[in-house]
């Protein structure tokens, strides 16, 4: 069984902002909301280069890993395949596509979850598809648009709903 899952949204900055955004490693935790921290960077991302981050579902933690299998700036696409670093075949390809839109920037998110062990395929991936479906990736689109109007480095206040 696979997992297709995926979102669009309409946000208000314009699409090149929005797509260094998404391609920028480092600002994964600001706007993603699985992703807890960036453990490893490449200098710069081109086709085969990786990162590793840690992430947080299900009230666990592990690392994740995720290799660039495209980036085309011109054209604002960025996909890269996705996998736990613990050595488990079963992984995710994520497809990020960005165009102008007449309020600023059409993003859509789409992901193709490739279950290849036992547990994996008869019982997370539809758990996983569910929780992306309706609400990490909504979140996560939310939290892009405010992320890339925020400078590089800062984070919301959860507190009091504006920056820090």
């Amino acid at each position: 069984m696979t997992g297709r899952v995926s979102a669009t949204r309409v946000v208000a900055p314009p699409a090149d902002d929005v797509f260094t955004t998404i391609t920028d490693v480092a600002r994964l935790p600001e706007w993603n909301t699985a992703i807890t921290a960036v453990i490893q960077q490449p200098q710069r991302l081109e086709l085969g280069t990786g990162w590793i981050v840690e992430m947080s579902a299900f009230g666990r933690t592990w690392r994740s890993r995720s290799v660039v299998e495209t980036i085309d700036p011109v054209g604002r696409v960025f996909a890269y395949r996705s996998a736990t670093d613990d050595g488990n075949p079963s992984y995710t390809l994520w497809t990020w596509v960005v165009t102008d839109h007449p309020d600023g920037a059409l993003v859509t998110v789409a992901g193709e979850l490739h279950p290849l062990t036992f547990w994996r395929r008869v019982l997370l991936v539809r758990i996983r598809s569910r929780q992306l479906a309706h609400t990490e990736l909504t979140h996560s689109l939310a939290a892009l648009e405010a992320a890339v109007t925020r400078s590089p480095g800062t984070v919301p206040d959860t507190t009091t709903g504006g920056n820090q």
